[in-house]
C-alpha cells in the first residue's frame, strides 16, 4: 500500500507542472484571441531609431482611434516609458492581471522598467527568464480589446523576436533601418531570420532619411537616402515609407512627449502619418 501511495504522489508531482504551463499556455491564447493586429517592431542593429518608431507608430494609431497597446520586450534597454514620459509601478487589476499602465484613453504600455524599482538596474537574463516574461506580458497582462498590439524588440535575431514568433503565430514583422549599407546589410538578415521562422513581413520603414537644415533650408542625405525602397522592392516586399531626421524628434524623445503633438506639421509627424495609414491599410484593420 506504502508504494502504491508512493507512486501515485510522485504522478502527482510530475503532473503539476505540466497543469501550470497548460495553464499559462490557455492564458496566452485568451489573451491573444482579443487582439486584432500583432506587430513586431524589428532592426538588424541598434541606432536606428526602432523604439521611437514603435513608439510613434503607436500614438499615431491611437489617435486614429484604434486601441493600441504597446509592449517593451528590450528587456536589456526598456526606453518606451521614458519616451512616452510614464513612470510608476505595475499592479493588479480585479482578475489578478497585470494592468498596463495607461498612456491615453486608447494606449496601453508594458515594460520591464514597470517592474523593476530602480529604473537604472541591469536585466541580467539568459534565454529561458527571457522567454517566460515576454510570455507573461501576454498572457498574465490585461490587456483586454486592443486593434493593435505593436511589440518593441531589441536590436538583431535573438532571443526576444525568436520568442515572439514562436508564441504568437500571427504577429507581422515591421522593419526599420536607416539607408546606409552598413544597416541595409543587417536589415537583410532580419529579413532572412522571418522567413526562417515563417512570419510574415508587413514592410520596411527607412528612418532618418534626408535632414532640412532649419537654417538654410537645405535638404542633405546624412545617411543617404532610398536605400530601405531598393531593399523592400528586390526583396519583394511592402515599403511602409520614410521618416526624415529631425532634431526635435531627440528633443521629445529626452523629455518624454510627442513630436505627433508637439510639431504636428513638421515633416517627421506627416511621415509618421502616412506610415499609420499604410501600416493600417495594409494589416486590413
Amino acid at each position: 500500500m506504502t508504494e502504491i501511495y508512493g507512486s501515485m504522489e510522485d504522478a502527482h508531482k510530475k503532473a503539476a507542472p505540466k497543469r501550470a504551463q497548460e495553464e499559462k499556455d490557455e492564458a496566452v491564447k485568451l489573451s491573444l484571441e482579443k487582439i486584432k493586429h500583432k506587430l513586431i517592431v524589428m532592426s538588424g542593429k541598434g541606432g536606428v531609431g526602432k523604439t521611437s518608431t514603435s513608439v510613434n507608430l503607436s500614438l499615431a494609431l491611437s489617435r486614429r482611434g484604434f486601441r493600441v497597446g504597446l509592449m517593451d520586450v528590450d528587456l536589456h534597454g526598456p526606453d518606451v516609458p521614458r519616451m512616452l514620459g510614464m513612470s510608476g509601478m505595475l499592479d493588479l487589476d480585479e482578475n489578478q492581471k497585470l494592468r498596463p499602465l495607461r498612456h491615453s484613453e486608447n494606449l496601453s504600455v508594458i515594460s520591464i522598467e514597470a517592474l523593476t524599482p530602480s529604473k537604472d538596474s541591469a536585466i541580467i537574463w539568459r534565454g529561458p527568464l527571457k522567454f517566460a516574461a515576454i510570455r507573461q506580458f501576454i498572457g498574465d497582462v490585461g490587456w483586454g480589446e486592443l486593434d493593435f498590439l505593436i511589440i518593441d524588440s531589441p536590436p538583431g535575431t535573438g532571443d526576444e523576436p525568436l520568442t515572439v514568433a514562436q508564441t504568437i503565430a500571427d504577429a507581422q514583422a515591421v522593419i526599420v533601418t536607416t539607408p546606409q549599407e552598413v544597416s541595409l546589410a543587417d536589415v537583410r538578415k532580419s529579413i532572412n531570420f522571418c522567413q526562417t521562422v515563417g512570419m510574415k513581413i508587413l514592410g520596411l520603414i527607412e528612418n532618418m532619411s534626408g535632414f532640412t537644415c532649419p537654417h538654410c533650408g537645405q535638404s542633405v542625405d546624412l545617411f543617404g537616402c532610398g536605400g530601405g525602397e531598393r531593399t523592400a522592392v528586390a526583396a519583394g516586399l511592402a515599403f511602409l515609407g520614410r521618416i526624415p531626421f529631425d532634431q526635435r524628434m531627440v528633443a521629445c524623445a529626452d523629455q518624454g512627449r510627442s513630436i505627433i503633438s508637439d510639431h504636428g506639421q513638421s515633416p517627421v509627424a506627416m511621415a509618421l502619418a502616412a506610415i499609420a495609414d499604410e501600416v493600417t491599410r495594409l494589416a486590413g484593420a
